[in-house]
């Protein structure tokens, strides 16, 4: 049956939405395909849905193509699984948490890796039945502290799981690869560009990650990569440290005053008027900067730390939460607070160093003031600094990494810059923003473990099973194909993921044109072909052909003045291009020319 836009459950909006701010949020609620119900959260009306499936379908394809096979689980779980796996406190406050009239606690799932091995623990207790993938698409939430941008970061979103149970770990690079070719065919069937990323895995756990990001200024997410063909997550990026320094002949460290210097550039500027250098001048690259910042763990506590790095960088907040360096569980990394630096009066804000002895406080949870201490990756032995000495106005010259100060571990914590070299060799990096698609995780047997998911192997001896897990965000995808592909007037779908094949547009003030639609709809049902007919009466043509450019079917038929000379136009929303083919061969032309865009 066609799709009428006479009775079509749609209405299409001239404004955009309050607040929208990328193009596939405005064009998706104006288009009539979802509608905003709360902050992050979206009702899917008949367009949206049809599209919507479509990607689904495909990602079935390939799921059923790659060997895995579909499950569905609730969205609403009991608590324990994830107090098992620590994640229950380890999500903090991005999950939704609920209890029922019994006071049981549940949550809205962020994702089902706890109730996916529990399945297979239930059912599976012997090598013979591994390697085993199944997956499942399904509702998923998060409670977003700033949900935005549509349904690229909602706190409701669909997407599609997967979970692969082998005996060994050459089972799970089997099955992981399986994975990482089936997303590659996914995103290839989408139109959709990408790039394979390395990532970090986060709350997941686990071993290698690579992420699919699709490039956009709109993307949330910054990523490298270099002529060479290097590619990772900011977050995943490795800094290339230059070689530890002999400390033989190093000038012993000697603290200078320096008042009214508690920036890098007062003190780069102090420094070379007051106490220059021979050979050049001081810069900012020569300063070891002391950022104090404060650990948030999932329980609320919270942590005081220092981060030590070149003054000419900055902190990256993410980065540096993102390493796993700072705590094994969920947390967040903020600027340390008022009251956190109030709890510390040993660190002198604007002056502070890593220390030169105990007369001063000393950094590092071993020395006076007993916080953690982390180093860039670049301050390697012998490096010698400018930073400060505790005290206000004072700062310490010629301090040497290794002979005089040591930190409790290093941390990938700084910006990332374009220019840096690529960790592999492969070239300097440039920086690039995309959004993510999907992630594919080597969880390893940390959630098996946690919840007693076991075989008997060749030998009977009870072997724990490894996992992988492979993420695609169904619904982010649809925002990134309406990103990707929109002009300024509306939607431009890829036919095959077009609510309908065709749009047939029928204008005109007498029967005629409206007669013609409905002959065309029923001729090109017969070859097979969804139709989208505007058949509204006393519509003007304008507003039609607006709701045709906004709707986005690639391929548009309008019936009106030419109809008096036996013609119908053919537009091609895609390049514009428009032509008029005689009535008898329209069908004909048209399943042509669907067929050339589902083939090209």
């Amino acid at each position: 049956m066609p799709l009428r836009l006479s009775t079509l459950f749609l209405r299409t909006l001239k404004e955009d939405p309050v607040g929208a701010e990328v193009a596939s949020h405005k064009l998706l609620h104006r288009g009539g395909y979802i509608r905003r119900q709360a902050p992050g959260i979206y009702a899917w009306l008949p367009l949206g849905l049809i599209v919507l499936r479509k990607i689904e379908a495909i990602v079935r394809e390939e799921m059923a193509a790659a060997g895995a096979q579909e499950v569905h689980f609730p969205a609403l779980l009991p608590a324990e699984p994830y107090q098992a796996s620590n994640r229950w406190e380890d999500y903090g406050d991005n999950i939704f948490r609920l209890q029922d009239r019994k006071g049981a606690d549940y949550l809205l799932a962020p994702t089902h890796e706890e109730v996916f091995t529990l399945l297979v623990k239930d059912l599976y207790s012997s090598y013979k039945d591994l390697p085993l993938s199944i997956y499942q698409i399904q509702t998923k939430y998060r409670d977003e502290a700033r949900p935005r941008a549509g349904l690229l970061r909602g706190r409701e979103f669909i997407m599609k799981d997967a979970y692969s149970f082998d005996i060994d770990d050459a089972g799970l690079a089997a099955s992981y690869e399986k994975q990482r070719a089936a997303y590659i065919r996914i995103f290839e069937r989408l139109g959709l560009e990408y790039v394979i990323v390395q990532a970090t895995s986060g709350a997941m756990g686990g071993s290698k990650s690579e992420e699919f990001l699709h490039p956009t200024e709109v993307g949330e997410d910054t990523f490298v990569r270099s002529a060479g063909g290097y590619a990772a997550n900011v977050e995943a990026v490795t800094t290339v440290a230059p070689e530890p320094i002999p400390f033989d002949g190093q000038p012993a460290a000697h603290v200078e005053d320096t008042p009214d210097t508690p920036t890098i550039e007062t003190l780069v500027a102090a420094a070379n008027e007051k106490h220059p250098r021979e050979d050049r001048q001081w810069t900012a690259a020569d300063t070891l900067k002391n950022v104090v910042c404060t650990v948030v763990h999932a329980d609320g506590e919270r942590e005081v730390v220092v981060i030590g790095l070149p003054g000419d960088r900055e902190v990256d907040l993410d980065r540096a939460a993102g390493t796993g360096v700072l705590s094994a569980g969920e947390h967040d990394l903020v600027a340390a607070t008022e009251e956190d630096l109030a709890k510390h009066p040993g660190l002198v804000r604007g002056y502070i160093g890593p220390g030169l002895s105990l007369d001063a406080p000393v950094l590092g949870k071993d020395g006076s003031t007993g916080l953690r201490y982390f180093l860039d990756p670049r301050v390697v032995p012998g490096t010698r600094w400018i930073t400060g000495a505790n005290e206000p106005g004072r700062h310490v010259f010629d301090l040497v990494a290794g002979r005089d100060f040591t930190a409790d571990g290093y941390i990938e914590a700084a910006e990332v810059r374009a220019g840096d070299p690529a960790p592999d060799g492969s070239g300097p990096l440039e920086l690039a923003r995309g959004i993510e698609l999907g992630h594919v995780f080597q969880l390893g047997r940390r959630y098996a473990e946690a919840l007693g998911l076991t075989v008997l192997d060749q030998n009977g001896k009870s072997q724990v099973v490894t996992m992988g897990s492979y993420g695609i965000g169904v619904t982010r995808i649809m925002a990134a194909i309406a990103e990707r592909f929109h002009d300024d007037k509306g939607l431009i779908w890829p036919q095959a993921l077009a609510p309908a094949d065709v749009h047939i547009v029928a204008t005109g003030k007498g029967d005629e044109a409206f007669q013609a639609a409905e002959s065309l709809t029923a001729a090109l049902e017969e070859r097979g072909l969804s139709v989208l007919v505007d058949d509204r009466p006393k519509v003007s043509p304008g507003v039609k052909f607006g709701d045709a450019e906004l709707l986005g079917v690639p391929t548009i038929a309008v019936i009106g003045r030419g109809l008096a000379e036996g013609r119908i136009e053919l537009r091609d929303r895609t390049t514009g291009a428009s032509e008029e083919v005689p009535v008898d061969e329209a069908a004909a032309r048209i399943a042509e020319a669907v067929a050339a865009k589902l083939a090209g």
